[in-house]
């Protein structure tokens, strides 16, 4: 068995990971790099293989860092299966669409200008064409059911217990008449958390691919959020405040609509108007509520008892620009969450653009920002920002919320990973993380009594 690790090594971004077994070429993850654009442009642009050589896809998760480069793979001639979960696949078909469509405007945009200086037109890295036909190879597999993706080679897909849908990979592979057992851990989830279940193990391997985006940092307990929530909306509204908050449209927007709609039910929350001025997050909570097998049992108790678990009769959901822009016409106090959950691109940016400078705003940062990115300018507390294209005064509040992280803590991580047998696991690959936070964990698990750790570089070829 060889790994080639080819996205996601030494930063949290673009997960890909080749392996060959039996002559078979599989890929874990085939997500898109985020960061600077020149450098985005070119990584996601150039496959490091001939994707016509990849024999199959196995699908982690939605997100857009795991699954994000799909389409383009597809376009440049991959013709295998993507093997995913069932919610990952319904995911998937929303969102490589939603990035396609980005793409377009984004190529049209920046055509634009091209002409203007009389320069050779660029084109979309892919198109809502491209996704849709991605779309078209996907095999959804349900969790905890074995399945073959080559010659000798068997998968399976547990709960990662991080968003809808997503999967720890375990994959069992008979070479020379040996039997090997391999996991990848996905992005993994959080315990206590709202809606979906906790991590499941995936059973004992020799050789390890974890994440460690969050290596040696603690977040708040998932039990903290609501009493957090009342006391940050209640501070902004008594001044007469916008609550903004920068919301992924998969897991995290759900998770914070559901928490919203319990405390509105106990009454804790004043009646505030609350918009959710995103498209794709409209369009996914649709797919959640037609994917009740990854909900935990809390979450079957208040359906049954309510009904209406993402609050569809007390939010509002806005669909259109024009709507969108009306938002800023409001003077009361409001909530309105918004696309992307990094500030990079959608709408949440003439939100923040309209709203930063008054001092009786919360921006409101609920998931993880990566270097480089807007919201992590934000969560650094940066006095001036620069928003398409202009520079701003900050003058609103931001507050960080890790209790919604919908990835472990480090404490969480030891607890994932001290499932395994330390005798029989011999290789652990720690990779979605920058450096400091793969080291924290890396040196934790050698701590911890493990042995075989290893923080690959991108491109690192590894036989085992």
């Amino acid at each position: 068995m060889n790994i080639e690790f080819l996205g996601a090594a030494r930063t949290v971004t673009g997960s890909m990971h080749l392996l060959q077994i039996n002559g078979s070429r599989v890929l874990l993850d085939c997500g898109l790099f985020q960061g600077k654009r020149a450098e985005a442009n070119d990584r996601n642009k150039n496959f490091p293989f001939d994707p016509k050589m990849i024999d199959a896809v196995i699908l982690s998760h939605a997100h857009i860092d795991h699954s994000g480069n799909l389409p383009n793979l597809v376009k440049q001639g991959f013709a295998g299966t993507i093997y995913s979960t069932p919610a990952t696949r319904d995911l998937c078909g929303i969102m490589l669409a939603d990035s396609g469509h980005l793409h377009e405007k984004d190529a049209e945009y920046l055509n634009k200008k091209l002409r203007k200086n009389h320069e050779q037109p660029v084109e979309p890295l892919y198109t809502v064409e491209d996704a849709a036909r991605a779309m078209k190879l996907f095999a959804g597999i349900p969790y905890e059911k074995e399945f073959n993706a080559g010659e000798n080679i068997s998968v399976k897909f547990t709960d990662a217990g991080h968003i809808l849908g997503s999967a720890s990979i375990k994959v069992t592979a008979k070479e020379e008449g040996i039997t090997k057992h391999f996991g990848f851990s996905g992005d993994i989830g959080r315990w206590n958390m709202p809606i979906i279940r906790d991590p499941s193990h995936m059973g004992q391997v020799e050789s390890l691919i974890t994440e460690s985006t969050y290596g040696g940092i603690e977040h708040d307990p998932p039990e903290d959020m609501e009493n957090q929530l009342v006391d940050d909306l209640e501070r902004t509204i008594n001044r007469g405040g916008k609550i903004l908050v920068p919301a992924f449209s998969v897991g995290r927007t759900q998770d914070l609509v559901y928490s919203l709609h319990k405390l509105f039910d106990k009454g804790r929350l004043p009646r505030i108007p609350i918009y959710i001025d995103s498209p794709l997050a409209i369009n996914a909570t649709e797919i959640f509520k037609k994917h009740p097998e990854c909900f935990d049992e809390e979450t079957f108790r208040h359906i049954g008892e309510h009904h209406d678990p993402f609050g569809f009769k007390r939010l509002q959901y806005v669909r259109t620009a024009e709507e969108s822009k009306r938002l800023n016409d409001k003077k009361e106090p409001c909530m309105i969450i918004a696309a992307s959950g990094m500030c990079e691109a959608g709408r949440i940016l003439h939100h923040l653009a309209n709203n930063i400078g008054d001092p009786r705003n919360t921006i409101m940062i609920v998931g993880y920002c990566a270097e480089h990115t807007l919201g992590k300018r934000l969560v650094e507390q940066a006095e001036e920002v620069n928003i398409l294209g202009s520079a701003y005064k900050r003058e609103a509040e931001v507050i960080v919320h890790n209790s919604f992280s919908a990835h472990a803590d480090h404490n969480e991580l030891l607890k994932y990973i001290n499932r395994f047998d330390k005798q029989a696991l011999q290789n652990i690959f720690v990779v979605h993380g920058e450096i400091e936070r793969s080291t924290n964990l890396q040196n934790a698990l050698i701590q911890t009594g493990f042995r075989g750790l290893r923080i690959p570089s991108r491109g690192e070829n590894i036989t085992i």
